[in-house]
């Protein structure tokens, strides 16, 4: 793990009037660079050939003389032949040079290795660059362990397919889309070995993975990804924000459940197992007798964090949670970081977020305004890692 020290040592050769905000072009990465230029700051987006339109041509900035911004908000483009190289020493000199402050997403972890986040990319990182292994499933200090050092409630685990007495959901990688999922339900340990056996003949998931599959009892009721924030600078309100909520669409789940149960039926061995494989977002509030339990949740989570994973939890993180038919919230995942359904906030903003600080402000704002006020009071030391 890079020290703290040394990043602090790389900020202290960074002007502060030409800052600039940068993140791999993936996932939530729309959502920074509107943040970014709506509080002032120009934005840098790491691209990979042959998925780098939406950056480098639709959503590209035209600024007038003055600096203005006329139109879009990815002012420049880093291009890379692969994602992985974004963590190579050119690239980290260029970042530097550049007076970056990087956002970490999922896509950025996924594509370039935790291993080379750690170690080897000395830029910094807007958030705990030590937190973002938990979400790895399977480690030694995965999100579950700190779910568990936290008292927080998850699903509970299912040790081995011949334990399965209720709808279980089996959760491993994708075969062929190395970083999507090849999950899976089933009722009865006869019912995991079947559709286990089918999905190893289509090509989905691989025999070997299933020996480290996570299996948990699976919670009837609907999803709500709290995207949360946490600020450091804070001294009046409250740290902990509740930006907002979303909730995803699954391919091909999402077309299962809009079939009536007879045309379900029908649908042939090849269609009739869902994946899961999370292909886009929507907005969601929830009812006000719910908000101090998912305030509890964020309480326990930054607390743990902080004991844990020194300095803690900085900038945005987002509990993935179910809510069962008795309004209890189990969480089922964790991001230490900016989530992936944010942009269906962007320019708009999250509701709850917009009613706080009056005004729209989407993660990537909320995000942007932190690194702008840490600016001002000369304390960005304190929002990076």
């Amino acid at each position: 793990m890079i020290d703290r020290d040394t990043i602090l040592g790389k900020l202290e050769a960074y002007d502060p009037e030409k800052i600039k905000i940068g993140v791999l072009a993936s996932h939530s990465a729309l959502d920074v660079c509107d943040g970014a230029v709506e509080e002032g700051f120009r934005t840098l987006a790491v691209c990979q050939e042959g998925r780098d339109s939406a950056y480098t041509k639709y959503f590209k900035a035209y600024r007038e003389k003055d600096g203005k911004l006329r139109r879009g908000i990815v002012d420049e483009t880093l291009m890379l032949k692969k994602f992985k190289d974004a963590t190579s020493e050119q690239v980290v000199d260029r970042l530097l040079k550049e007076n970056v402050l990087f956002v970490p997403n999922r896509s950025f972890t996924s594509y370039c290795g935790i291993d080379s986040v750690e170690n080897d990319f000395s830029v910094p990182l807007v958030g705990s660059r030590n937190l973002l292994r938990c979400e790895d499933r399977g480690g030694e200090k995965d999100y579950y362990w700190v779910l568990e050092q936290a008292g927080m409630p998850s699903p509970r685990k299912v040790k081995r397919p011949e334990d399965i007495s209720a709808l279980t959901i089996v959760k491993l990688h994708h075969k062929q889309k190395k970083l999507e999922r090849g999950f899976f339900t089933a009722s009865t340990p006869e019912e995991y070995w079947e559709k286990a056996k089918k999905l190893i003949r289509d090509g989905v998931i691989e025999e070997e993975s299933l020996g480290d599959a996570r299996m948990e009892e699976y919670i009837i009721g609907p999803v709500f990804n709290l995207d949360f924030f946490y600020s450091p600078l804070e001294e009046k309100g409250s740290r902990i924000e509740l930006l907002g909520i979303d909730w995803r669409f699954e391919s091909s789940l999402d077309g299962f459940v809009r079939l009536p149960a007879e045309q379900q039926l029908a649908l042939n061995d090849k269609q009739r197992i869902p994946e899961y494989t999370v292909c886009g977002h929507n907005s969601s509030t929830m009812r006000e007798s719910l908000l101090d339990g998912a305030f509890e949740l964020a309480e326990k989570f930054v607390k743990a964090a902080e004991k844990h994973f020194a300095p803690g939890m900085i900038g945005p993180f987002c509990l993935q949670t179910c809510v069962d038919k008795d309004l209890k919230f189990f969480i089922y995942d964790v991001a230490p970081r900016i989530g992936g359904g944010t942009n269906v906030h962007m320019s708009v903003g999250h509701p709850y977020a917009n009613s706080l600080w009056r005004q729209n402000v989407s993660t990537g704002r909320r995000l942007a305004m932190e690194v702008r006020r840490a600016i001002e009071q000369d304390r960005v030391a304190e929002i990076v890692t």
